[in-house]
């Protein structure tokens, strides 16, 4: 046991919450504390410690193969996201929510037990409203950050009633012992996790609220889709994945979910004209596939993925958020030419949007096909399949009108002063980055595939062939190349949006079928309590001086009268006893010879 482990998670949460009020110096703090977690977190992986605490009911964390390959991942990319941070987002508050939110990730994903993950899971629920609404002067950006708390908030119930449900098993909290629960205790716990980790990944009808966390500043969007809150729901199903399995039907609403998920958020992003939202969007459909492996029980190719897409993620939002500052737009229009006016961003970009796309031999081409390789249903693995040549065609699309000449159109759709310039600090992550989005997929090549099966706890995971990577990398390829010599407007034109440029309705499907209803529910029940509850209140107390004011009319008169001529008669009384008491003692002797003299005639007329 080794309770240094607890400083993993306490030493960038208590640092955040300590530089919060600081107004200067706070970007070098916050990266010298996430350079001091990735050595802690370097240092966990290598020797795979474990603790336990009794805070309610004997709670723990540990790093096993999975949690180690998180917990270099989510530390490194804090740095690498800080590192980009501080060229802009100078005040302390920004930096010590972003280690908060460090902080929490790290609690999640080592935590043996469902107490501790409910706390990290909560706390990075708030840091992402704070984040996401964190230039608080704006309305619209605080209803974003409001919109995306309440919508993870819903999912997060059921994280609550799997709980309950553990408890009534009697289980236990445990992560290890859910899938031995009875049924239907065990269907209950399944379902109460999918929910949530389907609203905390922003998967199916929960997909929306991704599209307002893009009201935050960059380096919050790529920390919250790269590596933390959005890859929280995924991982903890891969975590579970054997209680996915246990019962069947949770297994396969993963599956199903993942897979449509990543298909039609997909199209989604191929239709949008915003960069952020592009990759909003296309994160959806990529954490699709991390999904659809916890269904398949693909632990192996699914890990690879999420590692893979973390980094391939985080470097383009971090592109994408140097151009925003640098040129004032994110508008796919208005950034015609920005890849050529900064090189070195253009060709970061690159690499990340061609691994996005799946082309060979960069990162997700490879780690795809392995959780592709991983699914045994026909059905999930078709639509991902589909859903895979889509990538192509929304990361050809991104890289395209970044690539392209400057022309009428550039710098349109301007929403902020344009600085001009990249800053060194946000150029520092940028190769490292890029350099992981091209080359991880090597861990899926037959030369590392065992050992990464082995140590992400999957070792009968099936490898590649040449014929599965050449069946997605070719026609991904093809695809690519035809949009990127596509002319602008071509593919996925603004008149053909539609329902999927608008995210396909989910916010406003959500806001008729949950939102309002709740709202009038609210109401009604508002009015049932001032109307009803407060009115019936208030009758029994009108009843109450009703009653006491009966109780002063001439019966309490009389009684008081009574109580008043009882009191008068034992006052006289007591006057009267006390007259013998002289303190003479020949007068004590008279009254003893009188008393003497009384009880004998007493006595005498008794008997």
């Amino acid at each position: 046991m080794s309770p240094s482990l607890w400083l993993l998670p306490a030493l960038p949460a208590a640092a955040g919450a300590l530089l919060i009020p600081v107004r200067r110096a706070a970007p070098a703090l916050s990266v010298a504390t996430a350079a001091l977690t990735l050595g802690l977190a370097g240092h966990a992986a290598a020797t795979r410690p474990s603790a336990t605490a009794r805070l309610i009911l004997g709670e723990g964390l540990a790093v096993d193969g999975l949690s180690a390959v998180m917990v270099v991942t989510v530390a490194a990319v804090g740095l690498a996201v800080l590192v980009f941070a501080a060229a802009e987002q100078r005040s302390g508050r920004f930096h010590g929510l972003m280690l908060i939110f460090l902080g929490a990730m790290l609690a999640t994903v080592t935590a043996t037990d469902l107490v501790l993950l409910l706390m990290g899971w909560e706390v990075m629920g708030a840091m992402s409203y704070a984040l996401i609404g964190y230039r608080w002067r704006d309305r619209e950006r605080v209803r974003s950050g409001a919109v995306a708390f309440v919508t993870t908030r819903a999912g997060d119930l059921g994280l609550y009633v799997a709980c309950g449900a553990a408890l009534a098993a009697g289980g236990g909290l445990a992560l290890a012992g859910l899938p031995g629960l009875p049924p239907p205790w065990r269907d209950v716990v399944a379902g109460g996790i999918v929910l949530a980790a389907l609203g905390k990944s922003a998967q199916g009808p929960f997909a929306f609220w991704l599209s307002r966390a893009m009201a935050g500043p960059s380096p919050v969007s790529a920390f919250l889709h790269a590596a933390t809150m959005v890859v929280a729901g995924a991982y903890l199903l891969l975590r579970l994945h054997v209680l996915l399995a246990a019962t069947g039907w949770a297994a396969a609403v993963a599956a199903w979910m993942g897979a449509l998920t990543a298909l039609l958020l997909g199209l989604v992003a191929l239709a949008q004209r915003d960069l952020k939202q592009l990759l909003a969007a296309s994160t959806c459909a990529q954490v699709g596939f991390m999904v659809l492996a916890a269904g398949a029980s693909a632990v192996s190719g699914g890990t690879a993925h999420l590692v893979a897409h973390a980094a391939v993620k985080s470097l383009l939002f971090l592109a994408a958020g140097a151009w925003l500052a640098a040129l004032g737009t994110k508008d796919l229009a208005g950034l015609h030419g920005a890849a050529r006016r900064f090189p070195l961003v253009g060709v970061a970009f690159g690499v990340g949007a061609a691994a996005l796309a799946g082309l060979p031999p960069l990162s997700l081409w490879v780690t795809k096909d392995a959780v592709l390789g991983g699914v045994a249903q026909p059905g999930p693995r078709v639509v991902a399949f589909a859903a895979g040549l889509v990538a192509a065609l929304y990361a050809g699309k991104a890289l395209a009108a970044v690539w392209r000449p400057a022309d009428a159109a550039t710098g349109a759709g301007s929403e902020r002063r344009a600085t001009g310039r990249v800053a060194w600090p946000e150029l520092l992550p940028l190769p490292v980055l890029a350099l992981v989005a091209a080359g991880f997929g090597i861990v899926g090549l037959p030369a590392l595939h065992g050992w990464w099966s082995r140590l992400v706890g999957d070792p009968g995971a099936p490898g590649l062939t040449a014929g599965e990577l050449a069946l997605s990398g070719l026609p991904a390829l093809a695809l690519a190349t035809v949009v990127i010599g596509a002319r602008p407007g071509t593919v996925a034109p603004s008149g053909v949006g539609g329902v999927f440029g608008r995210w396909l309705g989910l916010e406003r499907a959500a806001r008729a079928v949950v939102w309002r209803p709740l709202l009038r529910a609210a109401r009604w029940a508002a009015w049932f309590d001032e109307r009803v509850v407060h009115g019936a209140v208030e009758a029994v107390a009108r009843a109450g001086l009703r009653a006491a004011r009966l109780a002063g009319s001439p019966l309490e008169s009389g009684l008081d009268g009574l109580v008043r001529r009882t009191g008068g008669a034992v006052r006289r009384l007591g006057g009267l006893a006390r007259r013998p008491q002289t303190g003479q003692i020949h007068t004590y002797f008279a009254q003893a010879a009188v008393a003497l003299v009384v009880l004998a005639v007493v006595f005498a007329i008794v008997r």
